[in-house]
């Protein structure tokens, strides 16, 4: 069976854990919430979840991945031959993600100047849709789930192309500076008489998080743990019928699949279908 987010929802529902970092400390796999998080998503997409073999439970992850990131660039992992998932960790229910110098992705793409050459020659691929897991913790515990995909969630990149373009061509439009080449909005040397000091200029990127983009469709209750996934209906039927069966068939009265319509990034006017998939304990 292939990983994808239908299988990985199915592992949540017959194991739900929300005491993360008790259950990946006991196993010397995670020192925080956040190591305990990413792990979670990785064990609930190889199906390794409760395997007690470090080395077995590594090999499975590594068939299953054909990339496993770090925290400057995004994504996180990338599924082989399949989708990339970016994992957000927040505290509060309310609170925005913070993704610092990357604009929120609809789609990944092999040429974006904000991956790695690991991630970019990970497999032969020019773009990928990507998943984001965002998971809102409280102390040791995980609370909430949200995923949802980023071209249900985040505008076309030209979109945010054009305002990054804008701030870095007015920066550089300033008279009697020295500028430098740089990936960031911009970057100033020899701002002194001495030319010593520089100025580096950086985007600081956020969004509001899932759970509040998608208020008018879903609204997160008080329960001890609480999962929620939004899939547009294209992408949903892009799952092979037995993962989209085996979910539809779980026998948990906690489970609801329910058909929605979502706005489009690019235009919210135009309202597209979706599934909603909630569960919680």
């Amino acid at each position: 069976m292939k990983a994808n987010l239908l299988t990985a929802l199915s592992c949540i529902v017959k194991n739900p854990i929300s005491e993360l970092r008790d259950f990946y400390e006991s196993r010397n796999r995670a020192n925080n919430m956040g190591e305990a998080l990413e792990n979670y998503i990785k064990d609930i997409f190889a199906g390794t979840l409760f395997e007690t073999d470090e080395q077995i439970r590594i090999e499975k992850i590594s068939s299953v991945f054909s990339y496993q990131g770090n925290q400057n660039n995004p994504p996180d992992m990338i599924i082989k031959q399949s989708d990339a998932i970016e994992v957000k960790k927040i505290e509060n229910q309310g609170s925005s993600l913070a993704l610092n110098s990357s604009y929120p992705k609809a789609k990944l793409f092999a040429n974006s100047p904000m991956i790695t050459s690991a991630c970019r020659a990970c497999e032969d691929w020019q773009e990928k849709d990507i998943l984001y897991a965002v998971g809102v913790v409280n102390g040791n515990v995980l609370s909430k789930l949200f995923f949802v995909y980023g071209v249900d969630y985040a505008a076309s990149a030209e979109i945010y192309e054009r305002i990054k373009t804008v701030i870095s061509t007015g920066i550089e439009s300033i008279p009697g500076v020295e500028f430098a080449e740089t990936r960031e909005l911009g970057r100033v040397n020899r701002v002194d008489p001495l030319g010593i000091t520089y100025l580096r200029i950086r985007g600081m990127w956020g969004i509001e998080n899932p759970a509040r983009v998608f208020s008018y469709v879903y609204k997160l209750s008080e329960c001890q743990f609480e999962l929620a996934a939004i899939i547009n209906t294209d992408k949903y039927n892009s799952f092979p019928d037995q993962d989209r069966s085996s979910l539809e068939s779980l026998n948990n009265d906690k489970l609801f699949i329910s058909d929605v319509k979502i706005k489009t990034p690019d235009n919210p006017a135009i309202l597209k279908q979706a599934k909603l998939i909630t569960f919680n304990r």
